[in-house]
């Protein structure tokens, strides 16, 4: 999964009927629920405006 730059591995063992370039809802490593693109944006704007990307960035692991 990549997002905003930051690239996480996602289990979708949840959520097996999402497909490349759809938008899904993750909590700790999980997917747990698509959403449409307008509701990814949303949720995009909102953590940037509470400074949640930067904190992203800073737990992830160094490349190898």
């Amino acid at each position: 999964m990549s997002f905003e730059g930051i690239e996480r591995k996602v289990s979708l063992s949840h959520v097996p009927d999402a497909s490349i370039g759809e938008y899904v809802l993750v909590h700790v490593g999980f997917a747990i629920g698509r959403i449409d693109e307008e509701e990814a944006h949303r949720v995009l704007g909102y953590l940037r405006e509470m400074g949640e990307l930067q904190e992203l960035r800073e737990d992830e692991p160094p490349p190898p």
